[in-house]
């Protein structure tokens, strides 16, 4: 009986492991709609007494296009985008087959608004982003170093 038992725990391992190879890899900080991915949500870390940072992330492998109209994180009151310096309802235009970016030195930012308390270096905070299309994805917002002049 304990041959049994041995040999069918072996082959259940060997199937987990084999079936574990086929499948894609999940890759950290990758979130997925039915639509899109969302790459690598960020920020930098922000000093005492800050209001407004701004969190840097892609979106590519999009097979509709969709907007991105809301951020929800407990780390902050609200979100705003930025297009050429000029602030606007969060409305970001996500184009079927491109890869867009939101990007703290590009034209589109997106703005956290009402910090509720400094965000420090390698925390991970909760953040879920509300799609028109792909409805609300559950990500996580890295905070990498704070920005040296």
């Amino acid at each position: 009986m304990k041959a049994a038992y041995t040999r069918r725990r072996l082959l259940g391992t060997g199937a987990a492991l084999a079936g574990a190879t086929l499948l894609p890899q999940a890759r950290a900080c990758e979130y997925f709609s039915a639509n899109l991915r969302v790459v690598h949500p960020w920020t930098r870390a922000t000093p005492e007494g800050a209001t407004t940072t701004l969190v840097s992330m892609n979106f590519d492998d999009v097979t509709v296009a969709d907007r991105l109209i809301e951020v929800i994180t407990p780390v902050a009151e609200g979100a705003e985008l930025v297009v050429d310096g000029e602030a606007r309802a969060l409305a970001f235009e996500i184009p079927e087959g491109q890869v867009s970016v939101l990007d703290e030195r590009g034209s589109h930012r997106l703005r956290l608004l009402g910090l509720r308390h400094p965000l420090e270096i390698a925390r991970t905070y909760p953040m879920r982003l509300v799609f028109e299309q792909g409805g609300m994805v559950l990500a996580t917002l890295n905070v990498d170093y704070p920005r040296f002049r």
